[in-house]
């Protein structure tokens, strides 16, 4: 017997793609995007992509799978780029993976049960709300810290968090070589199964692993964010069957995100190189709290559509567009800001000389 909720996500991704043929520019866009941000930061880009996926109207838990079947190749490219350059820990990644599996299987049947009882609506505000509750607290986090950065040059992501971790360190610890810190398997259990489980509900798990690394493990930022895409291979590859069996994977959005995130990816990493770690952190935090912005304007919605609140139709539609602009405008101005910065450092690399002359001269 045919799945009727299945049934339903797949009409409604067939009269999207059918009535909007814009669709396909505007993913193949969103996943320039998102594969920029992608390579910059190490979090697979998908705290942007998959809202904006269902700020086009794809169901929350299709936007979800999709985006984790798309995360599955750009992670490998985005790995083997910050390999090549030294940025991965390879033992780290496959100690975090032994429970990110799990948190992994774990969401799918949460996220397959919110839309199985209350349709894409309920999908999208589960989706919404924990991408909310989540993403604000770790952005805020990030951006008092990038800012803290700011005011005291010199000064790295803060060791608050680090050193309260050493003190309640479990035995046995485990040295990792490349990332030259001791971390205790207990820590990396909890923080891989909480990265598994934050992937599979909203397609990103970086938000949680990549500060994790950097602010309990001590891990340098340019190897926390390489170290993440590896995990992610694997990550996306598990998320990617276990959605896939339930028939959520739409291979139109995930054939469409690619086209645009696999050259933009390639930018972002070079980025990781040529732009200073503080403004690396700072477009981090900034992006998450502007998605967060974005996320807010759509939960009114989704519980207008659930009969759960009442609203009149220019509210609505004032939601709905100001959800679209804080969550575009943010990733098209980071993306600018990215390729901006690592084209200006690249022009510096190749004529230092001249760069030098300008800058004595002004």
């Amino acid at each position: 017997m045919v799945d009727p909720h299945v049934v339903e996500s797949a009409g409604i991704m067939t009269q999207i793609f059918d009535a909007h043929p814009w669709y396909m520019l505007g993913l193949v866009v969103l996943g320039f995007i998102g594969g920029t941000i992608s390579g910059f930061i190490g979090s697979g880009g998908a705290f942007l992509m998959t809202p904006g996926m269902m700020n086009l109207g794809i169901p929350g838990v299709i936007a979800v799978s999709s985006n984790i079947a798309h995360k599955f190749g750009k992670a490998m490219m985005g790995s083997k780029k910050h390999s090549e350059l030294g940025n991965v820990d390879k033992k780290l990644g496959f100690f975090l993976l032994i429970t990110a599996a799990a948190g992994i299987s774990l969401a799918v049947f949460v996220n397959k049960y919110f839309f199985d009882k209350m349709g894409k609506d309920g999908s999208d505000l589960y989706v919404s709300t924990f991408f909310v509750v989540v993403l604000s607290i770790i952005g805020s986090f990030m951006l008092k810290d990038a800012l803290r950065s700011k005011r005291e040059p010199g000064t790295g992501p803060s060791d608050t968090l680090l050193k309260m971790s050493r003190k309640f360190q479990l035995k046995p610890m485990i040295h990792f070589k490349t990332a030259k810190v001791d971390i205790s398997l207990a820590a990396l259990l909890v923080v891989g199964l909480a990265t598994g489980y934050m992937a599979g509900t909203i397609g990103v798990g970086g938000f949680i692993g990549v500060p994790a690394m950097i602010y309990l493990f001590g891990v340098p930022t340019a190897i926390a964010a390489g170290t993440e895409l590896f995990l992610a291979v694997f990550t996306g590859g598990w998320g990617t069957f276990n959605y896939a069996l339930h028939g959520y994977v739409d291979l139109r959005l995930v054939l469409l995100l690619y086209v645009g995130s696999l050259p933009g990816i390639y930018f972002g990493v070079v980025g990781t190189k040529v732009v200073k770690e503080l403004y690396i952190r700072m477009v981090t935090a900034v992006l998450i709290l502007l998605c967060v912005i974005s996320r807010l304007f759509a939960i009114p919605v989704n519980c207008k559509n659930l009969h759960l609140i009442d609203m009149s139709k220019d509210t609505i539609a004032m939601l709905e567009m100001g959800s679209k602009i804080f969550l575009f405008g943010s990733g098209l101005v980071a993306t600018f800001l990215i390729l901006f910065w690592t084209f200006r450092a690249k022009a510096r690399e190749r004529n230092p000389i001249e760069v030098s002359y300008s800058t004595s001269v002004e």
